[in-house]
């Protein structure tokens, strides 16, 4: 079993040693004096448990950039039709490639919504990150597409039984717009028979929620939860366009909803995210940055601030979203939703953790960390990343960056010619 001893490093306030053995925090304490695999010296640094991002699609990395100023639906559209000519080799190295950037910027956990899972699958478990991978409905109203799907996510959760402990299958239902009715009751069914979290957008865009109420006479929420679809083991992503019976519901339900505000301000889907009513009503909230082709990032530590200095702004109320509750969004409330021992630092616990270089500017005069880091730092600052007891990123090196970054730019201009 392999050991890191972290020494007089800072956190929650305090200087302590921490000891990992194997994949948990084994101690805490003011002295440990073990002779373990790594020791790192925790002078100028301060630790905290890893980032969760709960929203993405990891391989859009090969797209990032493609389709600037464009609405949701025109993007879409755009992005679809690129996205035919993916492979698999695009696949596995642009998921490297976000595993890669979220390391970077401090992630340690993703829930992932994408193609060709497997490929997805090999990347987690080779970098070294967690991650829960959906498989994902998209059907339309092709039936025959719809029976083709449900044959192969039984298939992939097969499969999933053997894949590493660090990496977790779900179900997602795109949209209640991409997806018919029929797939959409026995996604959430299988779902709930497997015991796996169902991964879902609802009320991204003002349009899809009128279209719901002028075609079904019921909001998205409204109608997902007609179907029985909503409880705790779901994660909603976006849920910008609510009613106060909306967030009642999603509340009621126990429903992890995913705020994606970078991605929702580019494509101008809203921004009046309903934080404060939906963590009243029970709703377990949690920060995603979408896919880098619409975010064109995967940092939660900026998706941190803009979702502080939004919700100060549209609610005229500097209290809104303080920094103690945006620090449980960034880590906590996603380990919650993944069910997973992680988003803390205490014995027992998942050592997932982000050792942060405080020795720089925006770290000076030292009175408030967790502000320094949301409101003045950016995520070079983050210098060494433990996932699952490992050191996966250490001074900012990843293990075989530089092939990534070959790969993933060779591959990009083929996907880009190729769909000219």
């Amino acid at each position: 079993m392999s050991t890191i001893l972290l020494k007089q490093i800072s956190f929650n306030s305090q200087i302590k040693d921490v000891l990992i053995e194997g994949n948990k925090i084994a101690e805490i304490a003011d002295n440990i004096a073990v002779q373990a695999d790594i020791v790192i010296d925790g002078k100028d640094r301060q630790l905290l448990p890893g980032f969760i991002n709960m929203h993405t699609h990891a391989s859009m990395t090969l797209v990032r950039g493609v389709e600037e100023d464009c609405p949701l639906q025109e993007w879409l559209e755009q992005i679809w039709k690129i996205e035919s000519n993916m492979d698999e080799e695009m696949i596995y190295w642009g998921a490297k490639l976000a595993i890669l950037e979220m390391f970077q910027s401090g992630t340690t956990s993703f829930l992932d919504m994408y193609w060709m899972v497997p490929q997805v699958m090999q990347a987690v478990e080779e970098m070294g990150i967690r991650a829960n991978l959906s498989y994902v409905f998209l059907t339309h109203s092709d039936q025959a597409k719809a029976e083709r799907q449900k044959r192969e996510c039984m298939e992939l959760y097969r499969a999933s039984r053997n894949w590493c402990d660090r990496c977790d299958f779900s179900v997602a239902i795109h949209a209640d717009y991409t997806v018919d009715e029929k797939t959409m009751i026995w996604a959430s069914n299988f779902a709930k028979e497997h015991g796996l979290l169902l991964n879902t957008h609802i009320a991204e865009t003002q349009a899809e929620t009128q279209t719901d109420i002028t075609n079904r006479g019921m909001s998205p929420v409204k109608y997902y939860d007609s179907l029985g679809i909503l409880d705790e083991n779901t994660v909603a992503a976006h849920c910008v366009w609510l009613s106060d019976e909306d967030v009642e519901i999603l509340g009621k339900r126990k429903v992890n909803v995913v705020h994606n505000i970078n991605s929702n301000l580019k494509l101008s889907s809203g921004y009046k995210f309903k934080y404060s009513e939906l963590k009243a009503a029970g709703a377990n909230i949690c920060l995603g940055t979408d896919g880098a082709a619409s975010s064109n990032n995967l940092d939660i530590l900026e998706t941190m601030k803009t979702s502080s200095l939004l919700q100060k702004a549209w609610r005229g109320d500097p209290k809104a979203l303080p920094i103690d509750e945006l620090m449980d969004l960034s880590s906590l409330n996603g380990a919650n939703a993944l069910n997973i021992n992680a988003g803390k630092i205490e014995k027992g616990a998942l050592a997932d953790l982000i050792i942060v270089d405080t020795r720089s500017a925006a770290f000076v005069p030292n009175v408030d960390f967790e502000a320094d880091l949301i409101f003045a730092a950016n995520s070079s600052c983050i210098d060494s990343v433990i996932c699952d007891g490992v050191l996966v990123m250490e001074h900012r090196r990843v293990k075989g960056e530089d092939e990534i970054l070959d790969n993933v730019n060779r591959l990009a201009e083929k996907l880009l010619r190729t769909s000219k």
